[in-house]
């Protein structure tokens, strides 16, 4: 491959090389942390790989595997600039999603309107809740004792709502100081369970 080519791959170009100093921690940093990854990967000749320029060759292409191999030097770069918490919460949140999805596909519970059915359902939503719950850090103890003493208990659509409400309530307390915009489920272990 040419050195020009975006798919050209130099010999320092590791999958744990730190591609910017600046690491993403919250909301409050994307900007910055945004516009110093497209420098970067300007500079590589790879911002093809995150804007679509450089598009996916066919299979059967010879260039497939060293697009492929590209690809996931990219990834490996982007994925080293997020903090660790941020990062895990994301990972755990979509493939605990990606379990409840194929769970969901694999399992028809009754839709009729008799008490069984109601129950199961009932039963779903609530072992959905408590992995929302249990995936979240520490710091959400409080809440997360509050709302499982409710009766009944909150669906976990209404639980996402009440942490974004205690979130904004510590930001306003604390004057916005230390406190991070990004969602509670961005920490948990779980994601937007219906």
């Amino acid at each position: 491959v040419d050195f020009n080519d975006p798919m050209y791959l130099h010999p320092s170009d590791t999958p744990g090389a730190n591609l910017v100093a600046e690491q993403l921690t919250d909301n409050d940093n994307y900007g910055v942390w945004s516009r110093a990854v497209l420098i970067a990967l300007k500079g590589k000749n790879k911002i093809g790989f995150i804007d679509g320029t450089c598009a996916k060759p066919y299979q059967d292409s010879s260039l497939f595997h060293q697009w492929e191999r590209c690809n996931t030097i990219v990834l490996s770069w982007i994925m080293n600039t997020v903090s660790k918490e941020l990062f895990t919460g994301i990972v755990y949140s979509m493939l605990n999603s990606q379990l409840w999805d194929e769970y969901a596909s694999m399992v028809t519970l009754p839709s009729c309107g008799c008490a069984t059915s109601k129950a199961y359902i009932e039963h779903d939503q609530q072992q959905k809740l408590l992995q929302f719950l249990m995936g979240l850090t520490d710091s959400y103890g409080g809440i997360r004792s509050q709302l499982l003493m409710m009766n009944p208990l909150p669906i976990v659509g209404q639980a996402y709502s009440l942490i974004s409400q205690e979130e904004s309530h510590r930001g306003i307390i604390a004057g916005n100081s230390n406190v991070p915009n990004v969602p509670a489920v961005f920490y948990s272990n779980t994601s937007n369970y219906k």
